[in-house]
C-alpha cells in the first residue's frame, strides 16, 4: 500500500523488527506510550481481522501471547493489549491503517494511569436494562 509505514517496514527489511514470523513481525511503537511498548503487524496490509486468514490470525495472535508472557516476565507487572480500528480518522503519525496490536507494560498507577486513565472512571456507566436488552438483541443474532 502506498503510504503505509508498516508496509514500508515490511518491504526495506528494516532493522526495526525485532522479531519476524510468517505472517506477522514486531517492533517498538514508535510514538510510544509507555517504555517497552511493542507492536505486533499483519505483513499483510488489511485493517481488520476478518481480513485475515485462519492461519494468519493464529499466529497474529500466538505472537501477542508470546511476547506478552515476555513483558510479563522481564518488563513489568502487567500489560494492556489493544488493538483499533477507526475508518473514521485520518492516517496519522498516530493512527496507521494496517492492521497491529499494541502491547504496552503496566505497573499500578504508573504514568499512563497518572496522566489519563484514572479519569477513565467518570466515564463508566451502570447497564441499563435497555441498553442491556437493545445489544442482547444486536450481539445474540
Amino acid at each position: 500500500m502506498h503510504d503505509c509505514p508498516f508496509c514500508d517496514i515490511i518491504q526495506n527489511n528494516s532493522e526495526q523488527i525485532i522479531r519476524d514470523y510468517a505472517t506477522v513481525f514486531v517492533v517498538l511503537s514508535d510514538p510510544l506510550l509507555v517504555p517497552g511498548h511493542l507492536l505486533i503487524i499483519s505483513k499483510k496490509h488489511v485493517e481488520k481481522f476478518s481480513e485475515l486468514s485462519a492461519v494468519e490470525r493464529d499466529e497474529l495472535f500466538t505472537v501477542t501471547t508470546a511476547m506478552q508472557d515476555l513483558i510479563l516476565k522481564t518488563v513489568a507487572s502487567g500489560c494492556d493489549i489493544t488493538q483499533h480500528y477507526r475508518p473514521f480518522m485520518k492516517q496519522s503519525r498516530l493512527k496507521v491503517r494496517h492492521l497491529h496490536i499494541h502491547l504496552r507494560p503496566r505497573e499500578f498507577q504508573d504514568e499512563l494511569y497518572e496522566n489519563v486513565q484514572k479519569f477513565e472512571t467518570d466515564m463508566f456507566t451502570d447497564l441499563t436494562p435497555e441498553v442491556f436488552e437493545k445489544c442482547y438483541q444486536i450481539y445474540k443474532s
